[in-house]
């Protein structure tokens, strides 16, 4: 079964090692430093220089439409094989918007709620980034589902760095 690994920076050596996962989804600030685990090829890691933000804002990179292409892009070339690693600093926002982006992406039978629900049970301090999700709902053609999923599991609890979570796409 397809399984989806979300972490923090600080948690990826272990989060891949762990999950045996052979292919890592990057979404940090353009300019920190991200360390590939040795058993992810370059091919195999995605990163996308964005902030966690969901206004414009000096110095920082809002994100757009080519950021969640290029999410997209990857995560329908990945094989399933092994599980997909996910992560940004915190591990609470713009890691937990591409996992529900990439479950809804990759099953777009599968209700929004019902995805976004799943993802609050696995974790409680997922709060994902309303802009990523926006910017994809209108992508996906899910006529605002995505939103209004996402906004009706409200603000996770507060954490500095989120527990590392599996979120399984069956």
């Amino acid at each position: 079964m397809p399984r989806l690994h979300v972490c923090a920076l600080s948690r990826l050596p272990e989060t891949v090692e762990t999950s045996g996962a052979r292919h890592v989804v990057t979404l940090i600030n353009v300019g920190t430093p991200v360390t590939r685990p040795p058993s992810i090829s370059e091919t195999d890691h995605l990163f996308v220089g964005v902030s966690d933000i969901t206004d414009a804002l000096d110095g920082h990179v809002l994100p757009d439409e080519e950021h969640v292409r290029r999410l997209l892009a990857f995560v329908r070339a990945w094989d399933r094989a092994q599980p997909l690693v996910i992560h940004c600093y915190a591990g609470i926002s713009r890691s937990t918007a591409a996992a529900f982006i990439t479950a809804c992406a990759l099953r777009p039978d599968r209700d929004e709620a019902e995805i976004a629900r799943e993802l609050r049970e696995a974790s409680p301090s997922a709060t994902p980034n309303r802009r990523l999700v926006a910017v994809a709902d209108a992508m996906l053609g899910r006529d605002g589902r995505m939103v209004a999923a996402a906004a009706a599991i409200g603000r996770g609890a507060d954490a500095f760095e989120g527990e590392p979570f599996c979120l399984a796409i069956d």
